[in-house]
């Protein structure tokens, strides 16, 4: 007959009481990167690496939270996940994490097809995409889509008082939308990029290359331009309820940066 005794149980430290009375807002995981897949606007499906950000709310009363359930979430998934299981996915972490309230952000590189504006020239061009859903008290899901656009600005000051030239610079306008309806990533880049003194192309011809520097010539924005018509375009657009626009322009003749913000919620408008 065996004298060993049994295993003692293995103590589970974070659902120990707390008695400090402060509730934390967010506590998770951070960086940390995951297969996903993306469909464009042709039907096509985009097979990228996402980094997640997963946080749930945490009541006064709890030590701490299980982080190795944010990972076993991940997994569980399909191998990739997909914009349709984020809503799903943010309620079963909110769940299994015996939360009220939660919040995922995916950021991953998307890939656009363009032509050249004169030769034609097809390139793919990259652009930062985040989303974020957030459940929040109550169960309320929330989606937000951040896309930052690589563009073009060109100095109006330095034109007007210029014997010849202009300066110009490539600017970041980042867009943090919260929509009512599906609103494409590639819509929501060219509606920035219509904005901008102009586009950038992956390729650019000869011929290309001077339709895009006197494009940016005849066409020049301050930073406050460029976050003003951007915002204007999205004023005009119903399934956006609010946003946030920036923009920062890598300035070609100073070593800091010219940045400008909007922000907007139309609902209480």
């Amino acid at each position: 007959m065996s004298t060993c005794e049994a295993p003692a149980a293995i103590p589970d430290v974070q659902n120990l009481a707390d008695s400090r009375q402060l509730a934390i807002n967010k506590v998770g995981i951070k960086s940390i990167r995951h297969p996903v897949k993306v469909q464009d606007k042709n039907g096509e499906i985009q097979h990228t690496i996402a980094v997640f950000n997963m946080y749930v709310g945490l009541p006064h009363n709890f030590k701490g939270t299980h982080m190795s359930r944010f990972v076993e979430i991940l997994n569980s998934r399909e191998r990739e996940i997909s914009v349709e299981s984020f809503e799903p996915m943010l309620r079963e972490m909110v769940e299994k994490l015996e939360a009220e309230t939660g919040h995922i952000e995916m950021t991953f590189p998307y890939f656009i097809n363009k032509a050249a504006p004169v030769s034609g020239v097809q390139s793919l061009m990259d652009y930062e995409v985040t989303f974020t859903g957030e459940i929040k008290a109550g169960g309320v899901y929330e989606f937000a889509m951040k896309v930052v656009v690589p563009v073009t600005s060109l100095c109006p000051c330095s034109k007007k008082i210029s014997a010849y030239g202009a300066h110009n610079q490539r600017s970041h306008v980042t867009v943090t939308t919260l929509t009512n309806n599906h609103f494409w990533i590639e819509e929501l880049v060219q509606l920035v990029e219509g904005q901008a003194s102009c586009e950038l192309f992956g390729l650019l011809k000869r011929p290309d290359e001077k339709y895009v520097t006197e494009r940016a010539y005849d066409n020049p924005k301050f930073v406050e331009d460029m976050v003003r018509d951007v915002a204007g375009s999205l004023n005009r657009e119903a399934r956006v309820d609010a946003y946030v626009v920036e923009s920062e322009n890598f300035e070609s003749i100073h070593n800091h940066s010219a940045y400008a913000l909007i922000e907007h919620d139309k609902r209480s408008a």
